[in-house]
């Protein structure tokens, strides 16, 4: 168990739960649906991630117009991996001191250990076979991961998780987790008990949560771009990003599916994709993912088709005025809310019509009634830009490699995110 100074909570973490007045413990971010390292919950507004430096360096340098297409950046801070009396596993944030914290993150990316940190103390409460076996999971020399879903059922989403696909262990079972953060999780338990001997402190990135806005947030995770391979990554890196990208849809369209999770209104659940099943689509099972992600098992949301246009067309324009800049194996999210709030919306203003009748006058009542019938309610939509551990520009950290006019592989997969989703709403008119 390390040793960690008693330190005041940061003000991001006052929402959050805290250990006593030591710091805040933080506990699994159920809507991770790509990637490869595990985000947590901080509090209701904002996640955690390892951080990685070159990511640190240029969220703290990006272009103003940028940020309204990239979650806030709120800092860092130090986070501890504990365990408690019972042999359970914590992990726990404090505010960010210097002198504190590891200078790991100074190691070029891909020489570090993917490291997927433990997420909050596991649930007790189970039956006494699966309490064992949970427990043995996280006290046993061996880096074994946990096997039992059932690990993780106190923390939940009141909707369950379902994945569409067979590349998890998970597959047809209903959990509490998208699988993917399932997956991350247990790769994190597994090297954060590998590790526990010698590293005891990490630095983790805080970030907006983009998703909390949202009721039952549907999220789209696409791998932007025709090239995913920093300027430094290593030859033989370089090769397998490369092979990657011809044998899928980033060649061809400049954009592949990186993961989603879309509730479905028939079933109440959420159904799951993950990047393998991405990485073997064709242009044309690009297009019906898509179609996927905007049906809600009842009907194809025709109203997302706009609001998501407007958002992409808007991060196109932006992008192009971006010279020098690449974003090398970032990720786009796409996001709308799958509780469906149209008819809701319209009851309410026609509600507010009817108490505003009294103070009006016979025409104007009706020119307000015929006002809310033709209101055309847009759903919320929104659109984030998301990890930069790869991402550069002229004069960034005095990188030798200077790339000229803006990151055409990535407007590339605008492009075609544009055109697919306006053929599908000019055929769905």
């Amino acid at each position: 168990m390390c040793v960690c100074q008693t330190m005041e909570v940061g003000k991001h973490g006052k929402n959050a739960t805290h250990t006593g007045s030591r710091g805040v413990l933080l506990e699994p971010f159920i809507h991770q649906v790509g990637g490869h390292s595990s985000m947590m919950r901080y509090d209701d507004h904002t996640v955690c991630k390892p951080l990685i430096t070159r990511e640190q360096r240029f969220y703290e340098s990006l272009p103003p117009e940028m940020k309204e297409f990239t979650p806030e950046y709120k800092g860092v801070v130090s986070v501890c991996f504990e365990g408690d009396s019972d042999g359970y596993i914590n992990l726990v944030a404090y505010p960010y001191v210097e002198s504190e914290t590891l200078e790991q993150d100074d190691t070029p990316e891909r020489d570090q250990p993917r490291r997927k940190h433990s997420r909050r103390s596991l649930n007790k409460s189970g039956s006494g076979s699966e309490h064992k076996e949970e427990k043995a999971g996280l006290t046993s020399e061996t880096s074994e991961s946990i096997q039992d879903t059932k690990s993780l059922k106190s923390f939940h989403s009141d909707v369950p998780f379902q994945m569409l696909d067979g590349n998890s262990s998970v597959s047809s079972e209903k959990i509490s987790f998208n699988p993917w953060s399932l997956r991350c999780h247990k790769q994190q338990l597994s090297l954060m008990r590998s590790e526990s001997k010698e590293r005891k402190l990490y630095k983790f990135l805080l970030l907006e949560n983009v998703v909390h806005h949202f009721k039952l947030p549907c999220v789209l995770d696409l791998k932007m771009g025709t090239r995913q391979h920093g300027d430094d990554a290593s030859e033989e890196k370089a090769a397998r990003q490369m092979k990657k990208c011809a044998q899928s849809t980033s060649a061809t369209l400049g954009v592949r599916v990186c993961g989603m999770q879309v509730y479905q209104l028939n079933t109440g659940h959420y159904l799951c994709r993950n990047k393998y099943y991405g990485r073997g689509l064709s242009t044309e099972g690009f297009r019906s993912a898509l179609c996927q992600y905007l049906h809600n098992g009842i009907e194809l949301r025709k109203d997302l088709f706009d609001p998501i246009l407007s958002k992409l067309q808007s991060l196109k324009a932006v992008l192009e005025r971006q010279a020098s800049y690449r974003f090398y194996s970032s990720s786009l999210l796409i996001i709308y809310d799958g509780k469906d709030t149209r008819s809701e919306t319209h009851l309410d203003r026609k509600a507010e019509v009817r108490l505003k009748q009294v103070d009006l006058s016979p025409a104007d009542n009706l020119q307000d009634v015929s006002n809310t019938e033709s209101v055309s309610f847009q759903p919320k939509v929104d659109v984030r830009m998301i990890d930069f551990a790869h991402s550069t520009f002229k004069g960034f950290r005095d990188d030798p490699t200077v790339h000229d006019g803006p990151d055409m592989g990535y407007v590339f997969g605008l492009e075609s995110l544009i055109n697919i989703i306006g053929q599908m709403r000019d055929e769905n008119q």
